[in-house]
C-alpha cells in the first residue's frame, strides 16, 4: 500500500518525499482511508508510529480552501505537542493553501487574535487556550466538521476532562471525531465512546517491536549515591544525544544544577520554564546542540526527536506504561538504543512490576562509585 493507493494528492506526496517519507506507517494505512470517509476513529498508537501524519493528510485532503470557516480542531495537552503537530502542518501547506492557527499558553493572545481575522481552517490548540478564545468569542467551532483529540490518555491524566467536554459542546451535533490515545484505557474508551457514532477501532502495538531493538539495565544504588552513579554510567557512556527523566520539576532543577556543576552540556525542560525558552530549547535538542536533556515525563510527552541513543530514568517511572514510553523514545527506526534506570530500595515494587509486565529481569550494570 502506497500514499498514492490511500487517495493523497501528488502535490502532498511530493512534500512527504522532499522529508524522506515514502511509505506509510501501519496506522496511516490503516486511518487515512477510514478519515477520509468520514469515519469516527479510535486509535491506539504510541509515539513515533506517524500518527500525526496518519490524521494530518486526509484532513488536508477533506478540508475544503474556499471556504472561510474553521473546519477541523486538533487538540493536544501540552504546548510541546502542539507545536510539533504544527510543524508537521506547515510542512504539508505548500501542497495546498490551508489557513492554520496554533494557540497554545505562552503565546501572545494579541496576535492570535489578529491572524483571527483571516479565515482559518485548522486550529491547533491546548484546551485551556481554545477555551480562552471561545469565551471571548473569537472562535466559533458551530460549523466544525473534524474534531481530533490527541493523547486522549494523557489529556485525561492530567485533569482536561472537563476541559474537553465544554469544548465538544461548542461543536456542531453531527461531526467527525479522532480520538488517538498511546494507552486505550477504560477512561478513554468512556470519553470517546460517548461523542462517537460507531467508531472503527485502529491498534498499533508499537512497545514490543520498540523494546526488542533497547538494551535495557539498572543500577541498584541509594538516593544518596544516585547522583555519583549517573555521573559515572554519563562518563562511560558518552551518549550522543540521552534524556535523563526525574519524577518531578524539582528534581529536575536539582540534577540540572549538579550536572552543569559538573561540567555536562545540559538542560532541563518541564512546564514552569517560559514557553519561548522551551522552543528554544527543544530546537536546540533537537539540533543535536545540546547533550542531555533532563525532564519531566509531562515535559517530553509526545516529543519524537531522532538520533536519541540513550535514554536515562534518574527516577523510577510511576507505572509500567511510563516506563514503556519513556524508554520508547530510543531504538527508533531500526536503530538500537540503550536505557538505564536507578533504583533504590524503596523502588522494588515498581522494579518488580515493571520487569512482570515486560517479562524478564532486567540485567543489573555494576557501577564503581
Amino acid at each position: 500500500m502506497n500514499f498514492k493507493q490511500l487517495g493523497i494528492n501528488d502535490d502532498l506526496i511530493n512534500i512527504l518525499k522532499n522529508t524522506g517519507i515514502t511509505n506509510p506507517t501501519p496506522i496511516q494505512e490503516q486511518c487515512i482511508s477510514l478519515i477520509k470517509e468520514g469515519h469516527d476513529i479510535i486509535a491506539e498508537a504510541a509515539t513515533g508510529t506517524g500518527k500525526t501524519l496518519a490524521f494530518l493528510l486526509p484532513i488536508f485532503e477533506n478540508i475544503n480552501c474556499a471556504s472561510n470557516e474553521i473546519q477541523a480542531l486538533i487538540l493536544t495537552p501540552t504546548r510541546e505537542l502542539a507545536i510539533q503537530i504544527t510543524n508537521e502542518a506547515n510542512k504539508l501547506k505548500e501542497a495546498k493553501n490551508i489557513n492554520i492557527l496554533a494557540t497554545y499558553g505562552g503565546r501572545d493572545i494579541g496576535s492570535q487574535l489578529k491572524k483571527l481575522n483571516k479565515n482559518i481552517h485548522l486550529i491547533i490548540a491546548t484546551p485551556g487556550r481554545l477555551l480562552d478564545h471561545i469565551e471571548r468569542k473569537t472562535i466559533d467551532l458551530s460549523k466544525l466538521k473534524t474534531f481530533i483529540l490527541d493523547e486522549a490518555d494523557q489529556m485525561l491524566l492530567m485533569g482536561f476532562k472537563n476541559e474537553v467536554e465544554s469544548i465538544i459542546k461548542e461543536m456542531p451535533k453531527k461531526h467527525q471525531t479522532l480520538c488517538f490515545s498511546a494507552t486505550m484505557n477504560s477512561d478513554v474508551k468512556k470519553l470517546a465512546y460517548r461523542y462517537m457514532i460507531d467508531p472503527s477501532i485502529v491498534s498499533i502495538k508499537k512497545e514490543e517491536v520498540t523494546l526488542s531493538a533497547i538494551k535495557q539495565d539498572v543500577v541498584e544504588t541509594t538516593d544518596r549515591n544516585k547522583r555519583d552513579a549517573l555521573c559515572k554510567v554519563l562518563d562511560e557512556d558518552n551518549s550522543f544525544m540521552a534524556i535523563i527523566f526525574c519524577r518531578t520539576k524539582r528534581r529536575v532543577d536539582e540534577l540540572e544544577v549538579i550536572l552543569h556543576t559538573r561540567k555536562y552540556d545540559c538542560v532541563k525542560l518541564h512546564s514552569d520554564i517560559p514557553q519561548n525558552k522551551r522552543e528554544r530549547i527543544m530546537k536546540s535538542f533537537r539540533n543535536a546542540d545540546i547533550q542531555y536533556l533532563i525532564a519531566t515525563d509531562v515535559a517530553a510527552r509526545g516529543l519524537d526527536i531522532s538520533g536519541i541513543t540513550h535514554i536515562y530514568n534518574y527516577d523510577i517511572p510511576e507505572t509500567v506504561e511510563s516506563y514503556i514510553h519513556r524508554i520508547g523514545r530510543t531504538g527508533r527506526a531500526g536503530e538500537s538504543g540503550y536505557t538505564c534506570m536507578f533504583v533504590d530500595p524503596k523502588n522494588m515494587r515498581e522494579l518488580e512490576q515493571i520487569e512482570n509486565n515486560i517479562g524478564f529481569k532486567i540485567p543489573r550494570r555494576n557501577v564503581d562509585i
